[in-house]
């Protein structure tokens, strides 16, 4: 097990890491599916199948352009033969319901918010970093009554990079006066794990999302079940 008794800020992704994965998303998906196949349901479903969901499984593939990608990724894939105007508006759309969608219809993953605020309280610098767009990430803190942990959320749009880029990790690090190797990096896909190894943050895998033990264990300093699990992990290494 790696030695967390220097980490004082904590970086959590935030789909599959903070809110439920597959049961805030699946609909959403679905419905911007729906939207980009005119109402076609086949193509709709084709269109999922593309962006990571398996529908014999019932849940988002690791590391697939839903689970780990941005809005643009998805757009990029979803419409190939958009002119780049035709696209930025696209990504608009497609920020917009997502953010107003995600939030409203955020669902926290069991233990997560008592495990924030034990963190908090135990005095670390939180943030977020997502590759879902800054607004919505802000919207969903709101929404599930946990944004006043949080010194920043960082999406795609708030970075040059987004992940597996190291960006959030620097820009965290300026805010909060801490040292990337006073910082660890919390996430459930390889995205999340790549960006702390690129930023020189401490990288925790959680099995709560989409990743798995065999994709995540190779990247990961530490591979906890969930964020529920962090506040002990920590006190015990402290």
């Amino acid at each position: 097990m790696s030695d967390l008794r220097g980490i004082k800020g904590i970086l959590f992704d935030k789909d599959g890491t903070l809110v439920d994965f597959q049961a805030t998303w699946f609909a959403i998906g679905e419905m911007m599916a729906l939207k980009a196949a005119d109402g076609d349901q086949a193509q709709a479903t084709a269109l999922m199948k593309a962006a990571g969901y398996d529908f014999s499984a019932h849940c988002f593939k690791a590391d697939s352009v839903f689970a780990a990608g941005t809005n643009a990724d998805i757009v990029a894939l979803w419409y190939p033969g958009a002119t780049d105007s035709e696209r930025s508006d696209l990504i608009r759309m497609f920020d917009q319901v997502s953010a107003e969608q995600g939030s409203a219809k955020a669902v926290p993953l069991p233990g997560s918010k008592d495990a924030l605020a034990s963190l908090h309280s135990a005095g670390f610098r939180l943030g977020v970093a997502t590759n879902d767009s800054t607004g919505g990430a802000e919207k969903t803190l709101l929404s599930l009554g946990i944004a006043q942990l949080f010194d920043a959320a960082y999406g795609y749009d708030a970075v040059a990079n987004p992940k597996p880029a190291p960006d959030a990790i620097h820009a965290f690090s300026d805010l909060t006066g801490l040292k990337p190797k006073e910082i660890a990096m919390v996430g459930d896909n390889r995205h999340d794990l790549e960006m702390a190894k690129a930023g020189g943050a401490l990288a925790i895998a959680v099995l709560s999302g989409t990743g798995t033990r065999e994709s995540l264990t190779p990247m990961a300093d530490v591979v906890l079940d969930s964020i529920a699990d962090l506040p002990a992990y920590l006190a015990r290494e402290a």
